[in-house]
Order: C-alpha cells, then sequence, then structure tokens
C-alpha cells in the first residue's frame, strides 16, 4: 500500500542564533495519518512533532536515513519547500530569565493580588516559579492551575501563562467578572516548568524537548507515575524524544509539580503544549476514558477554540506516564492538554510578531472557561472526618464518581446539571445520604460529621 508522504524542507528564511538544532540533517516530513503509520513510526522511535487533522497528516522530524526507512516501507514522497518549519525561535519569546523578570515585576506592581515563590528547583538548580493571583492571596479558596513548557522547544506556552498573569491583573480593578473570579478562586500560574531545557534550547538546540539530564533528557511529560510504561506509550531508550526516564517520577521536576499539586489541590489544571491545535483530556492509554462531565468540557473547550478534542490515544497515539493522567486518576484533579497553533503557522517556532497575540487571545476562551465552571454546576463542601469518600450517582444508579474528601476535609465535585444520589462513607460505614438536585451555580452541602 502507498500512502503519501511528504517532505518539508527547512526554510532558508530562519532566525539566526547561537541555538542551532543538533542534529541540523533532520526535515520535517507529513505523512498520512493511519493505525499502521502511528505503530511503526511509534516502534521506529521518529519524533511525532504534531499532526494535523484537518488534513489527515502527522508531522515527524526525521534524518535522511530514517525518511529512506521510510520509502522501504513503500510509502510515496513528494517534497514541498516549508516557508516557517524549522526555524530557530524568534527571539522576542520567553526565555527562563525574561520569565522571571517579567513575574518579579507583576509581584511588585500588584502586591495585593499576587503572591509568587520558587516551587522548587529544576535539575541545574533553577528555580521553577509559580505565582498566585487572587483578590486576597493569604486566604486559601479552591484553586485552578495553569502550566506551560513541559517541552523546551515549545516556545508559544509560556505566552499563553504570562497572558492569563496580565489579563487577571489589569482587569481586575474594572471588570467586574474577573473580579467574581478572583474573589472566589485562587489562580495558579506556572509559566516555564521545564527551564533547564528551554535553556539548552535557546543556548545549544532549537529542536530540544526533554530536561538535560545526563545529556541525553528525560520527557517530563512522560515520566508521571500512574501509567508510567503501562502501555507502550513512551521509550525506555535514552536518545528517544519519549524517553521516560529510569523510574516513576525519577526527575526533580517532575516530584516538584507533584508535590506542589499534591499542596494546592486544584479542581481543574490546564497544560500547554504546541503543536496540533488539540484539546486533550484523559487518559492516554487505549481505551481509558474520563467520566462524561471531563468530556463534555473539554468538548465545549475543543468547540469554543475551532481545536480537536478528545484523549490521546483517540487522536495521536498511546501516551503513558502524562501529567494530565497522574493529576485525574490520584489528584482528582479535572485536567486538559491544550496543543496550540498548527504547523502552517510556524509549528513549534511560530513569527512572534505574526502569530503571538494572535494566539494567546485566541486561547482566553479556552482558560476562562474553567474559570466560569469554578461558578458551578458544582457540588462543595467540607467535613471534619477523615478518610470520607462521596459516592455521586445518577437517579438511574449509574456511577457518576467515587470523590476522595481532600486531606483538609475539603470537596468540590464538579457535575453536569441533574439530579444525584449522594453517600459519604469512610471505609466501615455510610455515614451520610442526600438526594441532590444540581442546578446552575454551586450547592454547599453542610454536615455534622
Amino acid at each position: 500500500m502507498f500512502l503519501p508522504l511528504i517532505l518539508l524542507l527547512a526554510s532558508p528564511f530562519a532566525f539566526s542564533h547561537s541555538g542551532t538544532d543538533e542534529n541540523p540533517n533532520r526535515t520535517l516530513i507529513r505523512i498520512s495519518d493511519s493505525p499502521e503509520v502511528k505503530k511503526y513510526l511509534r516502534s521506529h522511535e521518529y519524533d511525532v512533532a504534531g499532526i494535523d487533522w484537518r488534513k489527515g497528516e502527522l508531522e515527524v522530524l526525521a534524518t535522511p536515513e530514517e525518511i529512506a526507512k521510510l520509502k522501504e516501507q513503500n510509502f510515496n514522497v513528494v517534497y514541498e519547500l516549508s516557508q516557517t518549519l524549522l526555524r530557530n525561535p524568534d527571539p522576542e519569546y520567553l526565555n527562563p530569565t525574561k520569565v522571571e523578570e517579567a513575574l518579579k515585576r507583576f509581584q511588585a506592581t500588584y502586591p495585593d493580588l499576587t503572591q509568587l515563590q520558587s516551587i522548587g528547583k529544576s535539575l541545574e538548580g533553577r528555580d521553577i516559579w509559580a505565582i498566585k493571583i487572587s483578590s486576597n492571596p493569604l486566604v486559601s479558596k479552591p484553586a485552578v492551575l495553569f502550566n506551560s513548557m513541559h517541552h523546551a522547544r515549545e516556545i508559544m506556552t509560556p505566552e499563553v501563562g504570562i497572558d492569563i498573569i496580565d489579563y487577571l491583573l489589569t482587569r481586575y480593578a474594572s471588570d467586574s467578572q474577573v473580579q467574581t473570579w478572583l474573589n472566589s478562586t485562587e489562580v495558579w500560574v506556572i509559566p516555564m516548568f521545564n527551564v533547564d531545557g528551554n535553556n539548552r534550547m535557546w543556548m545549544k538546540d532549537s529542536m530540544w524537548r526533554k530536561n538535560t539530564r545526563n545529556g541525553h533528557g528525560v520527557d517530563l511529560n512522560r515520566n508521571y507515575p500512574g501509567t508510567w510504561n503501562t502501555c507502550n506509550g513512551s521509550s525506555g531508550m535514552t536518545f528517544s524524544q519519549t524517553y521516560r526516564g529510569p523510574s516513576a517520577g525519577s526527575e526533580p521536576e517532575t516530584q516538584v509539580m507533584m508535590n506542589f499539586v499534591k499542596n494546592i489541590r486544584p479542581v481543574f489544571n490546564i497544560s500547554y503544549h504546541s503543536f496540533s491545535e488539540l484539546v486533550l483530556y484523559p487518559y492516554g492509554c487505549k481505551p481509558g476514558k474520563a467520566q462524561q462531565v471531563v468530556e463534555s468540557i473539554g468538548k465545549e473547550m475543543g468547540r469554543l477554540l475551532n481545536y480537536k478534542a478528545g484523549t490521546p490515544w483517540e487522536l495521536l497515539y498511546n501516551a503513558d506516564g502524562g501529567d494530565i493522567d497522574w493529576m485525574f486518576q490520584e489528584m482528582q484533579v479535572i485536567p486538559f492538554v491544550i496543543e496550540l497553533n498548527s504547523s502552517s503557522q510556524g509549528g513549534f517556532h511560530p513569527d512572534y510578531k505574526e502569530w503571538r497575540d494572535v494566539t494567546v487571545e485566541k486561547n482566553r476562551v479556552g482558560w476562562q472557561l474553567l474559570l466560569k465552571r469554578m461558578q458551578g454546576p458544582a457540588i462543595v463542601g467540607s467535613v471534619k472526618t477523615k478518610n470520607v469518600v462521596v459516592e455521586v450517582r445518577a437517579t438511574s444508579g449509574d456511577l457518576v464518581t467515587e470523590y476522595r474528601v481532600n486531606p483538609d476535609g475539603s470537596y468540590f465535585i464538579i457535575l453536569d446539571e441533574g439530579q444525584y444520589n449522594l453517600k459519604f462513607k469512610t471505609s466501615n460505614s455510610v455515614i451520610e445520604q442526600k438526594s441532590v438536585n444540581l442546578a446552575q451555580g454551586n450547592l454547599t452541602l453542610k454536615h455534622l460529621f
């Protein structure tokens, strides 16, 4: 069978800087999407950069030797010139130093709305910064988390994080909707997670993806426990772009994120990546699916953004050890990955002036949907008894979710509108039962236990 493969040559108009590709012979190729192609690419450790779901084509970084092997599979190769792909990054994009400077300016300008902290250190000892935005940062509220740049070459993603911060802070005094959000919710933003990898991307290799472990790096988004190395969705080969590391949670950056999420217990999370114009939600491994409310929010987000929504295994390939699977499975966060931009917009390195503002403004409806969803419908409350589980069933008797109450006794259960039967229980007994009719807004329950 002949499958069309389009080869795109690097543009001669690429930006010049010191961080050229360590493997300059690689080229971005396009190949028709199919299960057979995905299986071949995965089993031979190709660097799958993205997907053009509108055309049904995968986009892959490949050397001449790898391209020759694809030809041996009887793929039909067609050549065409790209003006934008594989360009070096525009120097106007953020690097670790610029991110830190921007966050400190926000904190100095809006001290009553922000709390800035280093949540831990990278492998090379750099600070990983997070900023909290709230009407009163000293008071604990239900949290939402936005994080950017698990992968070092995805340089548009910190721009979205910085835009979230700027939008909320500059509008709080005059925008009643922003006031509602920040009065009831604490918003946390980690604009640049993989600080070491991004530094290497700027200084040495413009296509660098991983952290910098032992020179070969670990894919931080294949390193989380829970689904680590469970479905052939990562690699055990150190040279691979999806190298999962020697053990689950082996990397200091991964540990920083895990400890931070355990501490703030966010209700929602978006992890920003690029590129492909996708909204992804758990699970990464076939045939896993999160409950209906996660899918419905994800599809609504995709509709608003005009991005395609689904699980990684449905839209791309099996992916194990990802942050959203760990967050959902272990921390009960409702998490999403948003893949920004497309290859036609420049892939990993879009032109800054042409695409930066367009991208961050387009993506506001995505993160704002979650802040609106924090206003309901949801069931919220607090209990004093330890280790309580809230069993939520539809009136049909179907199980909707079993929610483990947070260590501080709080719970915030996002649901669709409807009628539900609740059981509050420990391992030994049912403590309380309630039937509720959940409409718009949050339903706060009171308890004596």
